[in-house]
């Protein structure tokens, strides 16, 4: 079993074997609480109070081993729901309970409590009603099709990162400087003042709410220490209590209490509200280090007790599946993993200096011990950062299960100063989720959707309609057999490329207002500066920076889509665009010479080839451009990021054949990364394409590059993929993460996975069981391009 002590050995063997379920407390409590309450009480101070009835009334749980404590809901790998948000159906909990990827077991009790109690109460009252009946026919055809995805269909805005104010404060005090804005408001002035002194008093019950349930933990754990029969778990759990007689009232004065205040952070955020994506620590190391040197110091604290500590606090993450999804909102996601993503290394946000310490080798060490999907880990690379550090990420990275992830401290600091943060706060950036860029504690950067790019060029193609629905969805921009020349062509498709974008903010735009009178979410709103300073809701847009992404999906595929055309039917007249549209819709059976032609014969994306690379360019700019910059109906301003996380499957299943010879229904590229088989010329050619795009004006972007094990081994292999990663960002790439596999390995695995269940691979932004994956995405895993140093 992997683990540093006995201890994290036999709690990561729990985390990992225990089958992941569904528990209806939550939403029992919220449920009973509604019916008495709503109508009666401003909504922010509604859901404030169903926030500390919930943390009032909920079941506790301390595991047998446990040194960190709080679960979100009754035990490890046991989910809540959230009927505010999407009160499923009982025949969509019969098919998480049954499905064979990302099941959920849900006993046939609860079935009928979900249909007797919450389904009736919450029925046309749910977000995903309410977004669904608010929205358009367009949208709706628009959804339907794969034309986009809707993140808050089944879930809420979240996607935010922890700083240090956590570690420097308690919630007293937090609960001190709100009463302090209420005490300033002006009724005579300003007249939102009503408003504000709403959302400020449910921004006070929250503190009020986190630290009874730090209190109730405390009392927990003597509880149970007083039957307890051995010593030193007698002991232990006095000293948890102890902690918990601390934080969150109070900052934590030592490493653990750090750790066990963070916890009950990421708890609270994400009971109050299924925020998409998970609430993450951010520069934890950096926030852990100052307690780790004065513990070191003065005896109390050693590399044993903090890896113990760290471990036991990684498994915690581990032991919170992301809550269940079905429909379209699965097949975007379709993962168990909730995204919570931690900083390593990169810089010191107070002196811009080198931010590796003590702490970052020793989080390294333990994701390396515990292998576990969740946290999320990636580690930032800066020029000022050591060698050595970036070296031992590399050798954990290249022991194949995908961690960490490796991102540009340089480049994204950059992203968050052409995007207007001021220097000091975008030293506090970093990635969450995947590989999205924001200022941590200081912004709400809410990710909305996928958008299809390579199907908005399909439609193109057949004139606005899409033969998915069997329906026309989009313009009428001419019969492509008509066009004269490439510039006809691509002005067609970027005429549907802004129809359907606008299509997608038009809906956001509704979706943003549903949250902000519906679901204000005053606990995270405590913790994210600019909230309780403006007297708004971090779903209202009260935090100091706001931004809403969309996210771009396909790059590769339309890139080589547009050059095949291009190049084979306007400049070289090898078949016309009849011929090309025939040999499409046949799925290219009996148009062999034509696919071969656009596979092999044409320049493709990813092989520093300016004739592909500069479509590339002319494309990401026309969408960046038709996005970056928007505003959002709460202040937010709108960006792009470019990544899939497993979206690309789901809209390749919904496309026809590709002009680039990509086959109907297979997947269209991932984050920025080439074609499948497409990148021929090897991995430096690959980081030449992608740094041509100009990353610092996105919000992040994805690049996946695989390797056979034995092509990086030994020390050579550990130079190699260094200077790889710090060439890259050296060009300004944003972000890069690697499978280092053999195709081999992988085809047995397919073939007999009761031998390989422990098989962990990075899919988009996060790594998975191989066996947790469904066929289509195993097979466009085994099908990338599997690189060389030569």
């Amino acid at each position: 079993m992997r683990g540093y002590t006995e201890r994290t050995k036999i709690l990561r063997q729990e985390s990992v074997t225990t089958q992941p379920s569904v528990s209806l407390e939550r939403a029992l409590l919220e449920t009973e609480f509604y019916q008495k309450n709503y109508g009666n009480i401003e909504i922010p101070v509604l859901r404030a109070l169903n926030f500390k009835n919930l943390m009032e009334k909920r079941k506790l749980y301390i595991g047998e081993h446990e040194l960190i404590v709080g679960e979100k809901s009754e035990g490890p790998q046991v989910v809540p729901t959230f009927p505010e948000l999407c009160a499923h159906t009982v025949e969509d909990m019969t098919v998480m309970d049954s499905r064979t990827y990302i099941s959920f077991k849900v006993n046939d009790k609860d079935k009928e409590v979900q249909a007797e109690k919450i389904i009736p109460y919450w029925k046309g009252k749910s977000t995903r009603d309410k977004i669904l009946e608010s929205m358009t026919p367009e949208w709706k055809d628009c959804y339907a099709a794969g034309m986009f995805t809707e993140f808050m269909e089944q879930r809420a805005p979240g996607h935010t990162v922890a700083d240090g104010k956590i570690y420097q404060k308690g919630f007293l005090d937090f609960k001190k400087e709100i009463e302090e804005e209420i005490d300033k408001l002006d009724f005579l002035n300003d007249k939102d003042a009503y408003d504000k002194k709403a959302q400020l008093e449910g921004m006070a019950i929250s503190c009020d709410a986190i630290m009874i349930y730090g209190q109730r933990y405390a009392a927990y754990a003597r509880e149970l220490a007083e039957k307890e029969k051995n010593p030193q778990r007698k002991e232990e759990l006095l000293w948890i209590a102890d902690n918990c007689d601390v934080v969150p009232a109070n900052k934590p004065e030592t490493f653990a209490q750090a750790l066990q205040m963070y916890w009950f952070v990421h708890i609270g955020t994400t009971t109050e509200l299924n925020t998409w994506d998970a609430f993450s620590p951010g520069k934890i190391d950096q926030y852990l280090h100052p307690f780790y040197k004065n513990e070191v110091a003065d005896g109390s604290m050693n590399y044993d007790k903090a890896r113990e500590l760290l471990e036991c606090f990684w498994i915690k993450f581990n032991n919170q599946p992301a809550p269940p999804k079905v429909g379209i909102t699965l097949k975007e996601s379709a993962t168990y993993t909730d995204f919570a993503n931690i900083n390593t290394g990169g810089i010191d946000p107070i002196t811009g200096e080198n931010g590796v310490n003590e702490v970052s080798y020793i989080i390294l060490d333990t994701m390396d011990e515990m292998k576990l999907l969740q946290p999320s880990s990636n580690v930032q690379v800066s020029e000022k950062n050591p060698d050595d550090f970036v070296k031992r990420a590399v050798e954990i990275s290249r022991k194949g299960w995908g961690q960490p992830a490796f991102y540009n401290t340089e480049e994204l600091i950059q992203e968050l100063l052409n995007a207007g943060k001021t220097l000091e706060d975008a030293r506090y950036g970093g990635s969450s989720g995947c590989v999205e860029t924001g200022c941590h504690g200081r912004e709400a950067y809410v990710l909305t959707g996928y958008l299809n790019v390579p199907k908005i060029f399909e439609i193109t193609i057949n004139n606005g309609f899409d033969h998915y629905t069997n329906k026309k969805i989009g313009l009428e921009t001419g019969n492509p057999e008509d066009f004269k020349s490439y510039d006809e062509l691509k002005e067609a498709f970027f005429k549907q490329l802004e129809y359907f974008i606008n299509v997608k903010i038009e809906g956001n735009n509704v979706i943003e207002k549903i949250f902000e009178k519906y679901m204000p979410s005053t606990f995270m709103s405590v913790i994210t500066n600019g909230c309780k300073e403006s007297g708004k809701d971090y779903n209202a847009g009260g935090a100091k920076y706001n931004t809403r992404y969309i996210q771009v999906v396909g790059i590769g595929t339309i890139t080589d889509c547009l050059a095949a055309i291009k190049y084979n039917v306007f400049e070289q007249n090898r078949f016309s665009m009849k011929e090309m549209l025939a040999a499409i819709d046949a799925n290219f059976v009996g148009h062999e010479m034509t696919r071969n032609l656009v596979l092999n014969h044409t320049s493709k994306y990813g092989n520093d080839d300016d004739y592909a690379d500069d479509i590339m360019l002319d494309v990401f700019t026309n969408v960046r451009d038709r996005i970056k910059g928007r505003k959002a109906v709460c202040g937010g301003i709108y960006q792009i990021d470019m990544l899939p996380t497993t979206c690309h499957v789901y809209f390749g299943s919904v496309m026809t054949a590709s002009a680039n010879g990509r086959l109907a229904h297979k997947p269209v590229t991932d984050g920025i990364s080439p074609e499948k088989g497409a990148d021929t010329n090897g991995p430096t050619a690959v980081i030449k394409s992608c740094a041509k795009m100009d990353h610092t004006s996105t919000g992040g972007t994805l690049l996946n590059q695989k390797f056979a094990p034995s092509s990086i081994a030994g020390e050579e292999g550990l130079v190699n993929v260094s200077s790889l990663i710090r060439a890259y960002f050296n060009m300004k790439g944003h972000h890069i993460q690697f499978n280092v596999i053999d195709r081999d390995v992988l085809l047995d695995a397919q073939k007999n996975p009761d031998e390989y269940k422990d098989l962990i691979v990075r899919v988009a932004g996060y790594s998975d069981h191989f066996n947790n994956l469904e066929k289509a995405l195993q097979d466009e895993i085994i099908d990338r391009t599997e690189q060389a140093f030569n």
